[in-house]
């Protein structure tokens, strides 16, 4: 129920003036696998916090989870925005850079780990005091991230997804 991160490949696949492309546009596993972490721990955080405060709320399962959906793309999105406002970019820029970073990578991840923990029996019904609960969470943001590395690094090596953030720092 996690995802942010964004990888930062230059946008122009054609040159490697980052180390991590290749003339053909070829991408590493590494800077694919760092892109999907950066979009896990936004969403990581936007998870837990929803679940939290959901709980503490005496929310249902349902509301519960879309508000935790609603924070991991929020988080997913601040993280990347953070880097790129940091850049010197202007807000509408890097907010158009974060959407076409991140959407993809976090409607997967959420859609990954949100499934395993619908899916699995007893998640959805345990407390966040129980260590089933964070073992499970943990498998499913694990799958997550072991499925969305290899969408990434498809989509950094078009110049898209990830590769958008990359042009902004240098």
């Amino acid at each position: 129920m996690q995802h942010d991160a964004h990888a930062h490949h230059h946008h122009d696949t054609s040159a490697d003036h980052s180390g991590h492309a290749d003339h053909s546009g070829k991408v590493s596993w590494s800077m694919a696998a760092r892109a999907t972490l950066h979009c896990l721990t936004g969403c990581a955080i936007g998870e837990v916090l929803g679940m939290v405060i959901g709980t503490a709320l005496g929310w249902g399962n349902m509301e519960t989870m879309i508000l935790a959906i609603v924070l991991a793309f929020f988080f997913g999105y601040a993280l990347t925005l953070r880097g790129v406002l940091a850049a010197g970019v202007g807000f509408r820029t890097a907010f158009k850079v974060a959407l076409a970073a991140d959407t993809l990578s976090i409607a997967v991840m959420e859609t990954i780990d949100n499934g395993v923990l619908a899916l699995w029996p007893g998640a959805m019904d345990a407390h966040l005091s129980e260590p089933f609960f964070w073992i499970v969470l943990a498998i499913a943001l694990a799958a997550a991230f072991v499925i969305t590395t290899p969408i990434n690094k498809w989509m950094i090596g078009r110049g898209k997804g990830h590769a958008v953030v990359h042009q902004y720092h240098h």
